[in-house]
């Protein structure tokens, strides 16, 4: 999952390098804290943050076939 998340992030942004996920796994849920230079964060969120929303959705998705909740957050 870590993987699927760094590899959307990295095709987005203009600064690839500075992509960053953390895993923090819970009994039921993992969350997923991606981190990207202050410059892309918005090509990250997108317009109205459909993006963002778009990614959220795979990844929800993905956890669900895998039997675990997963909750993406976009940090600065």
């Amino acid at each position: 999952m870590k993987a699927l998340i760094e590899t959307m992030a990295k095709a987005l942004v203009d600064n690839p390098d500075a992509v960053k996920v953390t895993e923090i796994e819970g009994e039921k849920i993992t969350v997923y804290e991606l981190r990207v230079s202050s410059p892309d964060l918005g090509k990250v969120i997108g317009k109205e943050g459909k993006t963002a929303r778009a990614m959220r959705t795979i990844i929800s998705s993905a956890g669900t076939k895998i039997g675990k909740r997963c909750v993406l957050e976009i940090l600065e």
